[in-house]
């Protein structure tokens, strides 16, 4: 008997594998959404998509934190017919219709009511040991950011006014006990964050919960926007997602992503601005595009306004006849030197 199966039969733990053996890793699922621009900033690949493990979705107020929930829970609701989605909510602001824009079935949504850390962790926890690996489950958390503990809640009904300091240690003890079985069981989570500027010349923005989310988190996104105008209408907002930690996307990488209010989410935002920095896209002139081979000099496509490049057609030959897709993973994915810059980046339409 080799040593290696010596200590594998000696070991207490079921899981315990050779590495290269190994399921822990080896065969992790990632789910796509229906929007390329997502799967990069969960990914780094277009064709890669939402893992397993904490999500982090951070931003001040109406900066589309839920949807981005939504959207990838829906792509999993999608992905596995037999799903159901784990629904915490402490904010009480989405409605059955805001699910059913993004094409989910509020009868596979278990909708939890929670007014406290405690609360959350208990019930989390115990509908988590509850699960079997082979149980498909997304859970999502709305939102982290707007939670009290339980200390601060008996403290206003006591109508006592001082420091809890407790709130920080519960979020970390909550993620700390859960991030096992994220990973044991391949369970995929979301949750909604809200983020606060610290004091100073050039205030960073951070994630509210202290540093147990951080520790716990594969991805934590900070999201920004700005106004989409039409002369002086808004039409919608530009968000650009930051990513603040990944296991697999380069930290610092700025994802731009349109939403319009007629359309929603547009499919093929973000796109033109990484083409167009690599060399995938031109402007013959002002306000016009076309795709190009960077490699030949060829033109792919007839010239087109921003709103023809939002559609399909506008990247077949583009995605087909270039290496574009490969490019975008060079770009974003850990372990490729970037070829872009990233700031530049969501200022290039």
């Amino acid at each position: 008997m080799s040593i290696m199966d010596k200590l594998k039969k000696n070991s207490k733990l079921k899981n315990t594998e050779v590495l290269s053996e190994s399921s822990f890793f080896n065969s992790k699922e990632m789910v796509p959404t229906s929007v390329p621009m997502v799967n990069v900033a969960l990914s780094g690949s277009m064709d890669g998509g939402l893992a397993p493990g904490l999500t982090v979705l951070a931003g001040p107020s109406k900066h589309f934190k839920t949807s981005f929930a939504l959207l990838m829970a829906g792509a999993y609701l999608e992905a596995h017919k037999d799903a159901v989605m784990l629904f915490y909510d402490s904010e009480f602001g989405s409605p059955q219709a805001y699910f059913q824009q993004f094409g989910i079935d509020t009868s596979r949504v278990l909708h939890t009511p929670i007014t406290n850390v405690e609360e959350l962790k208990f019930d989390l926890i115990s509908q988590l040991e509850g699960i079997n690996k082979k149980d498909k489950v997304i859970v999502v958390i709305d939102s982290i950011g707007n939670l009290a503990s339980k200390k601060e809640m008996d403290d206003a009904i006591n109508e006592k006014s001082v420091a809890d300091m407790s709130r920080a240690k519960q979020l970390k003890s909550l993620f700390r006990m859960c991030t096992p079985y994220l990973a044991m069981k391949d369970i995929s989570m979301l949750a909604v964050n809200h983020i606060y500027l610290e004091q100073g010349l050039f205030p960073k923005a951070i994630v509210s919960g202290g540093t147990g989310i951080y520790y716990s988190a594969n991805d934590i996104w900070i999201i920004g926007r700005r106004q989409n105008k039409t002369g002086t209408e808004v039409t919608g907002y530009d968000f650009v997602i930051n990513v603040e930690k990944s296991r697999s996307v380069k930290e610092k990488s700025k994802i731009p992503i349109s939403v319009s209010w007629e359309g929603g989410v547009e499919q093929y935002s973000g796109l033109l601005e990484v083409a167009l920095a690599g060399g995938f896209a031109q402007k013959p002139s002002n306000g016009w595009y076309e795709g190009v081979n960077p490699e030949t000099g060829e033109v792919l496509t007839s010239k087109s306004r921003v709103a023809d490049t939002l559609k399909p057609e506008f990247w077949e030959r583009i995605m087909s006849e270039t290496d574009f897709k490969d490019f975008i993973k060079r770009t974003f994915t850990i372990g490729y030197k970037s070829e872009i810059d990233f700031d530049e980046l969501v200022e290039e339409v």
